[in-house]
């Protein structure tokens, strides 16, 4: 899916390392069960982050289950499954059908195509479970598309879009905890949007495709930089606050690690590719 949302592994304790693996592998057995070896393919970690706050929040029961792994068969593997992790991965199955399918409408990937097709089973068991996500995700798709073909030039409002489809998926119980998952999922999905637009930038510049911030970089060049990492470093602000009003313990060092470290290892690494292309040739 999107892909910014992921650990930096490297400060994790090694508890951290072996906990945070075990959502992932988690998180991979939920999408085998609801859409079999296919369903596996959709696994990511945005959606892993989910899986394991709620899991922290709420904690459901939990289970530690051992498996072989197709992928990596060496060896005995090791999942944490719970009702948590479930969620998360029939989130994966809404997000990732609307994705395909936006891949097979705009690009005419028959690749694509294909792939939405064998899961729209998965796809239309969840809809019915989870109507008012399944129906946040549909209304994202449209109001994207909406922007798209009326070239909208305000980031604001077009991030607002992924914040506010994030924010229903967080919500996961609507209970009193609501408001501060709302506010985190809101504000993560903004940062995802304005960071998936940025990597895409320089290949929407050439192809002609939709990207507001071609209109950003071009009015503002000089302090367009600095615009997108204000902007960035204020949504994570605000995601962590909301995060810390939480009264998560059990995996906090994971789930801090990712909002204040490892949402910013793909920014970093953009960033510093640009800086490197302009740098001068040293004489």
């Amino acid at each position: 899916m999107f892909g910014y949302v992921n650990a930096n592994v490297k400060q994790l304790s090694q508890q951290g390392r072996i906990d945070y693996q075990r959502y992932y592998c988690g998180l991979c057995q939920e999408l085998h069960d609801l859409a079999g070896m296919k369903g596996q393919l959709l696994l990511n970690y945005d959606l892993c982050f989910l899986g394991i706050m709620l899991q922290s929040l709420y904690e459901p029961k939990q289970d530690l289950n051992n498996f072989k792994c197709i992928v990596h068969p060496s060896g005995t593997k090791h999942a944490y499954r719970s009702e948590a992790m479930e969620y998360a991965a029939a989130m994966d199955v809404l997000l990732s059908y609307h994705s395909l399918m936006d891949k097979y409408k705009d690009d005419n990937s028959k690749l694509s195509g294909l792939a939405a097709s064998s899961i729209k089973g998965s796809y239309e068991k969840v809809k019915k479970q989870y109507g008012t996500q399944a129906a946040a995700v549909e209304k994202y798709i449209y109001d994207l598309a909406e922007a798209e073909f009326s070239q909208e030039k305000n980031l604001d409002l077009v991030s607002n879009c992924t914040g506010e489809m994030l924010a229903t998926l967080f919500d996961w119980k609507n209970d009193s905890w609501g408001e501060c998952l709302r506010s985190v999922g809101f504000n993560l999905g903004k940062f995802i949007y304005i960071m998936d637009a940025y990597e895409d930038l320089p290949r929407d510049k050439k192809t002609g495709n939709y990207n507001p911030l071609k209109y950003m970089q071009k009015d503002c060049s000089s302090d367009f930089e600095t615009f997108i990492r204000v902007n960035l470093t204020s949504l994570m602000a605000e995601c962590a606050k909301s995060f810390e009003r939480l009264p998560i313990v059990e995996n906090a060092e994971i789930l801090r690690n990712i909002i204040y470290s490892g949402v910013w290892t793909k920014y970093e690494m953009l960033h510093g590719k640009k800086s490197d292309m302009k740098a001068p040739e040293k004489q």
